[in-house]
């Protein structure tokens, strides 16, 4: 059963042995390029887009938190936030926990 195995695989001699590695390489380039362009660019963008809105956060601002809390700034620091959740009701977050800005 084994000779048959062997008996059917094409005959190898040294010499076509690179050509297959060379023709693999277009394909992969053309994957890269789909994934960069359709995955890596898109993610890249918002996540720039969300870290300028958090470092553009002023006083007053009406936020919501990565869990859903909704809030008013009141304090900002440099890596943290006072958020006036309810009357008399602050919470400090960290401003990477910051969501979205409500206009």
């Amino acid at each position: 059963m084994l000779d048959l195995a062997f008996a059917m695989a094409p005959p190898s001699d040294g010499a076509d042995s690179g050509g297959g590695l060379l023709a693999l390489l277009p394909p992969m380039i053309m994957m890269f390029m789909i994934f960069y362009f359709v995955l890596i660019r898109p993610q890249k963008k918002k996540q720039d887009e969300a870290r300028k809105m958090v470092e553009e956060l002023k006083e007053g601002d009406t936020v919501v938190t990565l869990s859903g809390i909704h809030g008013t700034v009141k304090k900002l620091k440099e890596d943290t936030i006072m958020l006036q959740i309810a009357d008399n009701v602050r919470i400090k977050i960290n401003r990477s926990s910051i969501g979205t800005k409500k206009v």
